[in-house]
């Protein structure tokens, strides 16, 4: 077996060896092991989950060759779990696989304390009511719950949790913490120590651009009442003060303090997002606060105190020109001052535990560390139930996605029928109405070609029902979208299970490493002309 270090090699550089630890031990209870399901469960075997159990009741049907790689000829009339647990398991063998033949309806009904010993719980092609019950069970049981469905041309993706805490949100986009707005006596020391205006060409232009921008926006601040440049003027004349000091035009280091100048503009203490956070009433902690709030408490009170309004700082800087002397003493300047703020983090972090009737020492020095470095971009989701998404949307952002002005009727383009851009909503509609239908009729709209034109007026009272119930316009629903999903006839394409079983593991993997911000609503994928969208209800 392939030592697991070069077998993850790649995922490694992503999510690092805690991310992969946790994969490791998580446990993942797979319900429907149709191409949906199967093609998300096989992206998180080969990515090394700890143990998967995959549950369902039914056999492979030669129609099932069609749409699932996971099972073949020789496996029609056995159970599907079975199958697709062996062809899953051949892909790692790292992985602990079981299967149960059991339907996964049977087991929300009679069993809910089945799903207690799974870290997460992957249900796919389950129609409302069973969603439903499932989600009230995981939440009794604070397990996370991602539902998974394919249907015909459109897919749907949504997580279910109470509460999401993330350390690592790692944006793609953030401003590096320099404090080149707010430097602390240390920093301002060094840059001291530094002559802009020098006449050694040499040393001129390897004075990194951290220096530049401290020295000169210290020198503008002094010229204007302590202020920072603020409107667009002062900071077009900020960067002709920068350009000003330059000996020659080649300089590089001059380039990159004008390019990077607007760190310095930014305004100085915490964002929106992290005043939320420590503004959070589970600040207020006690014996059962998680980890995560604890340090946040910690955290609220740095920022009130020695952090004077800022977070601790990260410790790192990026690559610029500069010479390596003054490269290396500016970062352990730096570092310097994260592993100081990091010490009075820790020691917050201990009282508050003393504090509150746990050990001291039951965070670890690790964890705390992560937490101070990653203090600016911390991330708390939660979700609602799906039984009240379901039962009490969102009323104007439901009508909004539903009528949005930019939303067109069906046009004919080329003899190509271009659906409306409210799709994703009206495919949201018409899923749950097909779900509705078949409580009603026993099957699912469209699966009998003979009854189709039948189905499609039924599909459309029930859709238009739902609308009412939900207190929206049902004139808003395309008729085209209506007869569209009578075509699918509840079928599971495989390129659509494909890409919905893409986004359900990608999004396993964010809530098991707890990496990455997950989505935040109801993803909606619209096959019929290849676009997505995140529905907020």
């Amino acid at each position: 077996m392939a030592e697991p270090k070069v077998k993850y090699d790649r995922q490694l550089r992503i999510w690092g060896e805690q991310g992969q630890a946790a994969l490791e031990k998580a446990s993942i209870c797979l319900l429907n092991c149709g191409p949906t399901g199967s093609e998300t469960l096989k992206n998180l075997v080969l990515g090394g989950v700890g143990s998967i159990t995959v549950v369902d009741g039914s056999q492979v049907e030669v129609g099932d060759l069609g749409n699932n790689f996971m099972v073949d000829e020789s496996s029609v009339g056995e159970s599907k779990a079975k199958c697709v647990c062996a062809f899953l398991q051949e892909l790692n063998d790292a992985v602990k696989a079981k299967f149960i033949e059991d339907r996964p309806e049977e087991l929300i009904e009679t069993n809910p304390s089945f799903f207690s010993q799974f870290t997460l719980v992957i249900a796919t092609q389950l129609v409302e009511d069973s969603m439903v019950k499932l989600d009230r069970i995981c939440r009794g049981g604070n397990i996370i719950l991602i539902f998974a469905r394919s249907y015909g041309l459109m897919g749907l993706v949504r997580i279910s949790v109470k509460e999401h805490t993330i350390i690592e949100s790692k944006p793609d986009h953030f401003l590096d913490d320099l404090r080149l707005n707010n430097p602390w006596p240390e920093l301002r020391r060094f840059t001291e120590t530094v002559d802009l205006n020098t006449t050694d060409a040499v040393v001129h232009k390897h004075t990194p651009y951290i220096v530049i921008l401290v020295k000169i926006a210290e020198e503008w601040a002094n010229t204007h009442g302590g202020n920072l440049p603020s409107t667009r003027e002062e900071k077009r004349q900020f960067k002709d003060l920068i350009k000003s000091k330059m000996i020659t035009m080649d300089e590089e280091n001059y380039k990159e303090a004008m390019e990077a100048s607007y760190k310095v503009f930014s305004p100085r203490g915490i964002g929106a997002n992290l005043q939320k956070i420590i503004d959070d009433s589970c600040t207020e902690v006690d014996s059962n606060s998680s980890d995560f709030w604890v340090m946040v408490a910690a955290l609220k009170e740095f920022i009130a105190n020695e952090g004077g309004g800022e977070t601790p700082l990260e410790g790192s800087i990026p690559d610029m020109t500069s010479s390596t002397e003054l490269y290396v003493n500016l970062q352990k300047t730096y570092q310097a001052k994260a592993e100081a703020d990091f010490l009075v983090m820790e020691q917050r972090v201990r009282n508050l535990l003393k504090k509150i009737g746990r050990d001291p020492a039951s965070i670890s020095k690790a964890n705390i560390k992560s937490f101070s470095k990653n203090a600016r971009k911390l991330a708390v989701c939660r979700y609602r139930l799906v039984e009240d998404e379901f039962n009490s949307p969102v009323q104007p952002e439901l009508q909004k996605y539903l009528t949005d002005e930019d939303y067109g009727t069906l046009q004919e383009a080329n003899s190509l029928k271009v659906l409306p851009e409210n799709t994703a909503a009206g495919l949201y509609i018409l899923l749950r109405a097909a779900d509705r239908f078949a409580v009603n009729y026993n099957k699912f709209p469209g699966q009998f070609d003979s009854e189709m034109d039948e189905d499609i007026s039924r599909l459309k009272i029930i859709a238009v029902g739902l609308l009412n119930d939900l207190g929206c316009h049902s004139s808003a629903l395309s008729e085209d979208l209506v007869n569209e999903m009578c075509r699918y006839g509840a079928s599971e394409l495989h390129a659509v299970a494909a890409f919905v079983g893409g986004v359900a593991s990608q999004e396993v993997i964010k809530l098991i490493t707890r990496q990455f911000i997950p989505m935040s609503g109801t993803f909606i994928f619209n096959g019929i002309d290849n676009k997505s969208q995140l529905l907020l209800l």
